[in-house]
């Protein structure tokens, strides 16, 4: 299986959990050939093989309880259907973008020895930093994050239908734990075992970390070996490209050629031309055509858009996040509209959403200007209420309107 798409296949669900967007209803283990503790003790001979010692597999197994959680999670569905503009508008939110633009410069030494060092422009780290983890955010929240060895375990014991993943990563988290780059009770994740502040499974740990801080070991929790280690996977596995850009959105006439690989300079002489009106910076570069939706915006997007891509397999979590880059740079939103969407709501208006929600009886679990689950749930259950349809749990113009009005 590509290695990209392992990294990211497993702990998808993993992360849109951290978000919210899972149920969390514990089961019993939903395949086992042996109790828990029997599977521990034939699993040691695996762990030795890897060059785990008897003492490090002790200390991390010995006594371990599994999460059960995990199964449920692992088959849970998403609870709410997204048009691709509500996708956009919740993950390029204002407060993103304005914590983007703080890190940028807490962090500018850093980025800018990331760029020099991997060439990966220093907006698309913190796009990819954002999303992964609000900025390091949710790193060690309890409400989002648990330890991994429990979820890890109980997966590879219990979890018959990719059994053989679980145990590579189960294993992988020893080796970590016997070279002595962390400590068991450190290593907290998502239900899927994906760490740190972008989310690394211990196979990308082990082959991809970097000890950037020179502290002597390597660990995803540590902003400069994780945007470190994240930039050598867009670089080794994304085969990301020093000095190009994503792509862009673009303006495109009827007659424009279809698919297909071409140079910014091609796509110009066909009638593409970009949609701030801006020249293209790089004709000589190559990049595709791409509409997310017939009748919104069009973009043309190039290698280094496909290198993000190798982080999640997904096309809007990759737009989401050169979007949220872009806007983090300093440019404006998309200049053509998604059909039937709307503006995302301002930090202001998303905390007036909240606390008009909680009065009314719908909690949100706090006032933060970011919506999470909670707010998801509590947009929902008033939607149901007052007969908007769909009720989709987005927290858009219309619920803060018909909030205004009074519940």
């Amino acid at each position: 299986m590509n290695k990209s798409l392992t990294r990211r296949l497993w702990i998808q669900a993993g992360l849109a959990a951290a978000a919210g967007v899972f149920m969390r209803t514990p089961v019993e283990a939903q395949s086992a050939a042996m109790p828990f503790e029997r599977w521990v003790a034939a699993f040691r001979s695996r762990a030795a093989a890897r060059g785990v010692s008897d003492a490090t597999y002790a200390q991390v197994m010995n006594g371990l309880k599994p999460d059960t959680r995990v199964y449920a999670l692992d088959r849970a569905q998403p609870e709410f259907d997204e048009e691709v503009w509500q996708y956009l508008n919740r993950r390029v939110s204002d407060w993103r973008v304005m914590t983007g633009k703080e890190r940028v410069k807490e962090h500018a030494g850093l980025l800018a020895r990331i760029e020099q060092d991997y060439g990966i422009d220093r907006y698309i780290m913190l796009g990819l930093w954002g999303m992964e983890s609000g900025f390091g955010d949710v790193v060690t929240n309890p409400r989002y994050m648990r330890p991994v060895f429990p979820a890890l375990a109980a997966l590879a014991w219990g979890e018959p239908r990719r059994r053989p993943y679980w145990e590579k990563e189960l294993l992988n988290a020893l080796v970590i734990v016997q070279r002595g780059w962390s400590q068991p009770n450190e290593m907290i994740g998502s239900w899927a075992g994906a760490m740190g502040h972008t989310q690394w499974m211990p196979e990308v740990w082990l082959n991809m970390g970097v000890d950037y801080d020179h502290d002597g070991r390597t660990t995803p929790f540590s902003p400069d070996d994780s945007l470190a280690g994240t930039a050598r996977y867009l670089v080794q596995r994304g085969r990301y490209r020093r000095g190009e850009e994503w792509g862009c959105e673009v303006r495109a006439t009827a007659g424009r050629p279809k698919g297909g690989m071409r140079t910014y300079a091609r796509w110009q002489a066909a009638g593409v031309s970009r949609a701030d009106g801006k020249p293209f910076a790089h004709p000589n570069h190559q990049a595709r055509l791409w509409v997310p939706v017939p009748g919104g915006p069009a973009f043309l997007i190039g290698q280094n858009f496909f290198a993000v891509r190798s982080y999640n397999p997904s096309m809007n979590y990759t737009l989401a996040i050169v979007h949220l880059a872009d806007r983090i740079r300093g440019e404006g939103t998309f200049v053509r509209q998604f059909p039937g969407g709307e503006r995302p709501l301002t930090l202001a208006e998303i905390q007036e959403v909240q606390r008009r929600l909680t009065a009314a009886g719908f909690d949100t679990g706090g006032a933060d200007g970011r919506v999470g689950n909670e707010t998801m749930v509590a947009v929902r259950n008033f939607q149901r209420k007052v007969g908007i349809d769909p009720a989709d749990g987005y927290a858009g113009l219309k619920v803060l309107a018909r909030l205004r009005q009074g519940a």
